[in-house]
């Protein structure tokens, strides 16, 4: 998910009336290295209230895009309950990127950029909204690589990681900085591969101001009008509602957004175009596993159960199980003609929970009537 939707209640209205002053935790349980790199992360306040920037210049940070949308400065948080603010250089790049430059930072580290491999440790370094601090996360394994033929693909990855970290740094255990933290949810995160700054910066500076001005403006539309639906009950929404937030978010060009707006139009019933924008997400980046499922829960909600299994058959194959894929599995599979992928996923399900093995067999025993495609 992209977190911003997420970021609502007393936590964030607090921030809003009383800004805080932000510096390192003084704690932290990393190794040494990734601690360190605490004092290259700084809070920042722009489209979002609150959210991370990453040093890689003396001058130059890197955030997300989506925290900046078409803001032109943003309040980049030091420490001492000091702010500065910083320009956003405008930039035709067309990930979630975005170089803001500050002539006022503190001296510190500047982070080198390095790659990672499947299956190395990695950690989150990001703000914690909480407790007002820049912190140094829990590791997790890096799970998929970016796709070499998808240029906006994602570095996937289960490294704790929670709001206010976008635009945080995602290092390896030597402090080398190997990704931009993006977006998470649902224990599935992802970062923009931090070997991507060298093509954000050739295609940023002046030149590209037009251009920016649109994706910003795209960015923030799209995002308010996702806002607006989640905050609806189920309800029907008219032509002019589902195709305002279909068109924002296909000139946003993230994937994050066009896989929010497919969610939440599959939600009100848009199931055909809830499908094309969740199918254009994963045609940017084929490992986006929350693609991919959010493809799932809506093609089985509109009764579509054959068009699920290429997509379960592939989690599955990709090791990627958890409670909710297998149940589709099951139910895709009985639904859609596939018994063997049901019964492969029935044999997982006895793995991790026998207990709810036992209604998925009695679901494979005796399947009730396949309900109506809509």
């Amino acid at each position: 998910m992209n977190w911003r939707l997420g970021l609502s209640g007393p936590i964030f209205s607090l921030f809003l009336l009383f800004p805080p002053a932000i510096g390192e935790s003084a704690e932290c349980a990393q190794p040494k290295p990734v601690c360190d790199t605490r004092t290259a992360v700084f809070a920042v306040s722009a489209f979002d209230p609150m959210a991370s920037a990453t040093r890689i210049g003396k001058r130059l940070l890197v955030t997300s895009r989506h925290v900046v949308a078409d803001q032109t400065d943003v309040t980049v948080h030091l420490p001492g309950n000091q702010t500065t603010t910083a320009r956003v250089i405008p930039t035709g790049y067309r990930g979630d990127l975005v170089l803001i430059e500050s002539k006022h930072l503190p001296e510190g580290p500047i982070l080198s950029v390095s790659k990672t491999a499947v299956g190395d440790q990695v950690f989150s370094v990001g703000v914690d909204i909480r407790q007002h601090k820049v912190r140094a996360y829990s590791p997790g394994p890096v799970q998929f690589l970016p796709d070499e033929l998808h240029p906006l693909a994602r570095l996937h990855h289960q490294a704790f990681s929670e709001p206010g970290n976008s635009g945080g740094a995602m290092v390896d255990r030597a402090g080398k900085l190997v990704g931009i933290i993006a977006s998470g949810g649902e224990g599935r995160s992802e970062a923009v591969p931090a070997t991507e700054i060298t093509r954000l910066r050739a295609l940023s500076g002046a030149g590209f101001k037009q251009i920016n001005g649109e994706t910003g403006v795209a960015v923030r539309v799209c995002t308010l009008k996702i806002e607006e639906l989640q905050s609806l009950r189920p309800r029907s929404i008219d032509d002019q509602e589902a195709m305002a937030v279909s068109t924002a978010c296909r000139r946003s060009f993230n994937r994050q957004l066009l896989e929010l707006a497919g969610q939440v139009l599959g939600r009100f019933g848009w199931f055909d175009e809830s499908v094309a924008l969740l199918k254009t997400a994963l045609s940017e980046d084929p490992n986006a596993i929350n693609s991919r499922v959010s493809l799932i829960v809506t093609q089985s909600i509109a009764g579509r159960y054959e068009a699920s299994i290429e997509h379960i058959r592939w989690l599955l194959d990709h090791k990627v199980e958890d409670l909710q894929i297998l149940r589709f599995g099951i139910q895709s599979g009985i639904w859609g003609g596939d018994r063997k992928l049901a019964e492969r996923a029935l044999a997982r399900l006895k793995d991790l929970n026998p207990q709810m093995a036992l209604s998925a067999e009695r679901f494979l025993a005796a399947p009730p009537p396949r309900p109506k495609r809509r």
